[in-house]
């Protein structure tokens, strides 16, 4: 399975307006270490900094004076926010309209004529597959959007959409301490269905929650840093990357220095022993 992508995504989703509040050239330096460190492909949303962070990264790529052709943009469509103070509700919109109206809007708002990846953000109960297929006809006729697929789909859901147009990606929670892709299917499935994964949130709960689950994993991952001479986060990285899936991390960290050691989780060697470890430690016991 050949990716357009780069082997690890940057995800914008805290760049902006919901976390970090970058500068315009904060943002451009963040941009610029990405690159230089083989991170070429930023994932956004439509409603990321609540619609406001893919018009914030546009122009601090602009900014950045890199070439388009050298990174590649995903952004995701189909969740309707309320406007504020309003009581509206939080919605699902998949329709052939909203599609290219956010896609436009997307492609305006990062100062481009393309998405080399367009994904619906969330399965829609309320879908029509046959619709999706004529927007990602229209967008791809059109030249707005290089290819197409979904994020945080079930397989029968992928297959459902599969009947009527081609789906190439599937965003998933993906991690040591959120591995269930792995075990319902779900992988197999893409695996068996050329769909290249990506995994948001790689770095699970470990260093975020404080349970049997990741005081046990850090405990391994304190033997094995040892080991490695590598951070724990590269492990966790590599972990993802050892799947024959051919999974592709969202790194969301803007820390410099970060940035520009994530390649080495691409080229470590996470000897098998050890993969199965940080897996027994998730789960809470070896495996059967």
């Amino acid at each position: 399975m050949n990716s357009r992508f780069s082997r690890i995504i940057a995800g914008t989703m805290n760049w902006g307006s919901w976390d970090k509040k970058f500068s315009t050239s904060e943002m451009s330096n963040i941009i610029n270490v990405c690159v230089e460190n083989k991170i070429t492909t930023f994932d956004h949303a439509a409603i990321y900094g609540d619609y406001t962070t893919e018009a914030d990264f546009g122009k601090a790529f602009k900014a950045s004076k890199i070439d388009r052709e050298k990174v590649q943009f995903i952004s995701k469509c189909g969740i309707l926010y309320a406007p504020k103070d309003t009581t509206g509700i939080k919605q699902y919109e998949s329709s052939k309209e909203s599609m290219i109206k956010s896609v436009d809007a997307s492609l305006n708002n990062l100062q481009t004529d393309y998405l080399d990846a367009l994904l619906i953000h969330r399965p829609n109960p309320l879908m029509h597959p046959e619709e999706i297929a004529e927007a990602v006809s229209q967008l791809k006729k059109d030249g707005k959007i290089l290819d197409f697929g979904v994020s945080n789909f079930t397989a029968s859901q992928t297959e459902l959409l599969r009947s009527k147009v081609d789906v190439n990606y599937n965003q998933i929670q993906f991690s040591a301490t959120h591995f269930e892709a792995m075990t319902d299917g779900s992988l197999d499935y893409m695996q068996i269905h050329g769909i290249q994964p990506m995994a948001w949130n790689p770095l699970g709960t470990v260093f975020r929650e404080d349970t049997r689950q990741t005081r046990d994993l850090k405990k391994l991952m304190a033997r094995l840093v040892e080991k490695y001479e590598i951070g724990s986060d590269m492990i966790l990285l590599a972990w993802i990357l050892k799947h024959p899936a051919n999974i592709i991390p969202l790194a969301g960290t803007v820390n410099t220095a970060r940035l520009q050691n994530i390649h080495k989780a691409t080229e470590m060697y996470l000897e098998q022993e050890d993969w199965f470890a940080i897996w027994s430690e998730s789960m809470g016991h070896r495996i059967d």
